[in-house]
């Protein structure tokens, strides 16, 4: 049975704690909200490019490019996984992971990695996949030219035929309370359809020097776009489920705090009542003796 000296000690220690997870979850917060703020400020020019990339396909123009070409056969995949640095995130990357292993296994084709973020290169690493690149220790709001070597790495895999299509999973911040790994194609571009029931006039573009000049410099950006983006929902991601995670933490701290407080003033009363009768036990020894 643990000693009043045992369960103060106890008591004192998990108090410390919840301090630490109580401050933890208020950086959090301020991190969420620069990382939202961040993710939202990103959010129009990337479904800018990608309006631009639906009106030049829609136009039916006589353009190719590479990053546009679909192989017949699919022969090996590259998967560009962007997970975060650190833990203390709830089921964050575990989440992610499992996606990713999802996806690995949905068939026999091999599959290569690209890794964004210390977790899932951590894991990946302890089985028989191939690491083609990986960018870690990224900053809370990472420059493009942290981001671009990865993203080079994957589109010279795809251009020099060594992968035939290249994926992009990452975990969607949809609110505080809810994040969703996602894992969708960055090349060929799943190129998005325009919205024909969207009112007010159309934008009419025109291409300069040529449609496949602007196609040339557009993909490349595109893809740009869309694993920067994808590396700005994922630090919202990570933020929104360690303050969950901390939150959660220091009410558990704080319910074991009320269970060891009850058992430590059971076991005082119980010392304090053998005292009372030790007392009494004495003094009628004493008058007996008298």
């Amino acid at each position: 049975m643990a000693t009043l000296r045992d369960l103060r000690r106890r008591i004192g220690s998990i108090q410390n704690t919840q301090k630490i997870t109580k401050a933890m979850e208020l950086v959090a917060a301020a991190k969420m909200r620069r990382a939202q703020q961040a993710m939202e400020a990103s959010r129009p020019y990337a479904e800018g490019i990608a309006d631009v990339l639906a009106n030049l396909a829609s136009a039916q123009l006589d353009v190719t490019h590479p990053l546009l070409e679909k192989r017949d056969q699919v022969k090996a995949r590259l998967l560009v996984m962007v997970t975060a640095d650190r833990g203390l995130a709830g089921g964050l990357n575990t989440n992610a992971i499992r996606a990713a292993n999802r996806f690995i296994r949905q068939d026999s084709t091999p599959v290569r990695l690209v890794t964004i973020g210390r977790k899932g290169r951590d894991y990946f690493r302890r089985f028989n996949l191939e690491l083609v690149a990986d960018k870690s220790m990224l900053p809370d709001r990472p420059p493009m030219k942290d981001i671009r070597p990865p993203i080079t790495v994957a589109i010279d895999e795809f251009l020099e035929g060594r992968v035939d299509e290249v994926w992009l999973e990452y975990t969607r911040y949809i609110n505080a309370a809810s994040q969703q790994p996602v894992v969708v194609r960055l090349i060929p571009p799943e190129i998005p359809e325009r919205d024909e029931t969207r009112g007010g006039p159309e934008a009419m573009y025109e291409f300069e020097p040529n449609a496949e000049a602007v196609l040339g410099e557009l993909l490349p950006r595109y893809v740009e776009a869309q694993v920067y983006h994808a590396v700005l929902e994922n630090q919202a991601s990570e933020q929104a489920a360690k303050m969950a995670a901390m939150r959660s933490a220091s009410d558990n701290a704080g319910e074991l705090i009320q269970d060891l407080t009850l058992e430590r003033n059971k076991l005082r009363q119980a010392q304090i009542t053998r005292e009372l009768m030790e007392i009494v036990g004495g003094a009628e020894a004493l008058a007996q003796a008298s």
